[in-house]
């Protein structure tokens, strides 16, 4: 990813900030206002509202962030999905249940559960999405809206591969959510513009689809149970039939029953 995407700061105030950034993610840097050089897919930009990933090239679309204020995610609380999420993840056999997102992304679904009451923390692998996380995490945390600060309280972020965590930390989860980044979905024409991009940047990144290694993973993990999301004609990843599923309009929730979730 590192030969496709730059750092550069939106003015002078954000440049100190663009140049750490860009240090710690080994990424070129660019000057406020320097046009953005042929090749490059994307441009980290840095400014006093936290981080956005903008697309590069004419026919570009608008910028990828982590906002957990952002009008689509209210909308979303009210989806049919996130009962289903729910219901997979056994949300409400115990009170306050902690669940790793092992595959965070943009956190989404991870927003989902965390208004759903969960504790939720979120691994992720790739530094670069990870500092947009931080970033959204932070911004979230300063929200004027109580809603989005208590939110944001109920979800941490570890920078790394899930499979990094302390035995200590897995041995408090109540289950692990998996939603790889799959082969099907790169051709698939409802990708969202985010996810079209992070599959773009990534495409030949060996650990994108290093999906049903994270599954072998998280069943030998001391959990009750283990989600994984799935399109919803997918074969079981890994070959790796659940317990039962659940299914949408679009997607399917498998189901890995470990252990009964009730206190």
């Amino acid at each position: 990813m590192s030969r496709a995407v730059a750092v550069q700061a939106l003015d002078a105030a954000a440049d100190a900030s663009a140049g750490e950034l860009a240090a710690s993610l080994s990424l070129p840097l660019l000057a406020p206002g320097e046009p953005v050089p042929t090749g490059l897919l994307a441009v980290l930009q840095v400014g006093s509202g936290g981080l956005a990933l903008q697309p590069a090239g004419p026919r570009a679309s608008g910028p990828v962030c982590v906002d957990f204020s952002a009008p689509a995610l209210r909308h979303r609380r009210r989806g049919g999905q996130n009962e289903l999420l729910g219901r997979a993840l056994g949300v409400g056999k115990r009170p306050a249940m902690r669940v790793l997102d092992a595959t965070a992304g943009l956190a989404r679904d991870a927003a989902v559960l965390a208004d759903l009451g969960c504790e939720v923390l979120l691994a992720e692998r790739e530094p670069l999405v990870a500092a947009l996380l931080a970033a959204g995490l932070e911004q979230g945390a300063l929200a004027d809206d109580a809603w989005v600060r208590g939110l944001v309280a109920r979800l941490q972020l570890h920078r790394g591969d899930a499979r990094s965590l302390p035995p200590a930390a897995l041995a408090e989860l109540d289950a692990i959510y998996l939603d790889p980044m799959f082969p099907e979905r790169r051709k698939s024409a409802a990708v969202r513009k985010e996810m079209a991009l992070l599959q773009q940047l990534l495409e030949g990144d060996a650990a994108a689809d290093a999906g049903e290694g994270l599954l072998d993973w998280a069943l030998a993990s001391p959990v009750a149970r283990v989600v994984v999301k799935r399109p919803l004609r997918a074969p079981f990843l890994g070959g790796r039939e659940p317990s039962h599923s659940l299914r949408g309009k679009a997607v399917r929730f498998d189901v890995h029953v470990l252990r009964s979730l009730t206190p």
